[in-house]
């Protein structure tokens, strides 16, 4: 089995990256991986942590339509450059934690991804460069709001949605490049797809995205998602398998209006 790095929190609100061990105890790390953290003998049982999404990142940048079958699903041609934007880090959530369903929209969709976390400082990077560059690799659900993502024109709201990016479980170092990537919903397959047919490879898109925007350690690319995208209701369940990886899953909740959740509080 791949060392998997986790990101935990513990009782008394202090954050750790460590190893996952197989009977679930962490070997904490001094540093973040990417910078070049050390293990220490400092280990914590499965009762004393509880698992955050694997990396905080400065930024996410994603990439839209990258699997051909999604574009054509979609209606619109293969984009002929990477079709970038990018999600808050507000969105992030972990492994189990609820998908928060905004009152402003009639349909959120699920979209499972690969995503790569960054491991050095990067700018004006080469496609032959750019494989050193990704430190490893987790899964993502780029959630997005359709009708919202229609109406605007542009994706930002859409995309942008508090909990609409969960994240995780853990990070693994490497993965084979047709690694099949799976989504369910309810328990039902609903996406899947070879990581080997993205129109854009990662080494590519690192590059690409390298010559607009620096990366830093911990960043994290969503590399686009392939055909099947569909509605999540409220009380669904969502789960991304990628083979090499493991398995995101998460659930779909309320998000209250405004003058109900203030009456809450």
């Amino acid at each position: 089995m791949a060392q998997r790095y986790v990101r935990v929190q513990t009782p008394d609100d202090k954050i750790y990256y460590g190893l996952l061990q197989i009977d679930r105890t962490v070997q904490v790390l001094d540093a973040p991986p990417w910078h070049r953290g050390q293990l220490t003998e400092h280990r914590l049982n499965a009762a004393e942590y509880r698992l955050l999404a694997p990396c905080a990142p400065s930024k996410i940048i994603a990439v839209g339509k990258n699997y051909a079958s999604h574009a054509a699903e979609m209606g619109t041609p293969v984009p002929q450059e990477p079709l970038l934007f990018l999600k808050p880090t507000t969105t992030i959530i972990p492994l189990d934690a609820e998908i928060l369903y905004p009152p402003q929209s009639e349909r959120v969709d699920y979209e499972g991804e690969l995503a790569l976390v960054i491991g050095d400082r990067t700018k004006d990077c080469t496609p032959q460069q750019a494989h050193s560059k990704i430190w490893g690799y987790t899964i993502a659900n780029d959630v997005t709001a359709r009708d919202l993502q229609k109406k605007d024109g542009q994706w930002t709201r859409a995309k942008g949605f508090d909990t609409f990016c969960p994240l995780g479980p853990w990070i693994v170092r490497e993965i084979n490049p047709d690694a099949r990537i799976q989504t369910f919903l309810n328990e039902a397959p609903v996406q899947s797809d070879s990581i080997g047919n993205m129109v854009f490879s990662p080494d590519f898109l690192v590059s690409y995205i390298s010559q607009v925007m620096t990366l830093l350690p911990g960043d994290v690319i969503l590399t686009g998602t392939p055909e099947g995208v569909g509605a999540m209701q409220i009380g669904n369940r969502v789960r991304v398998e990628i083979e090499g990886i493991g398995f995101l899953e998460n659930t779909v909740g309320e998000r209250l209006p405004v003058r109900q959740a203030q009456l809450q509080d």
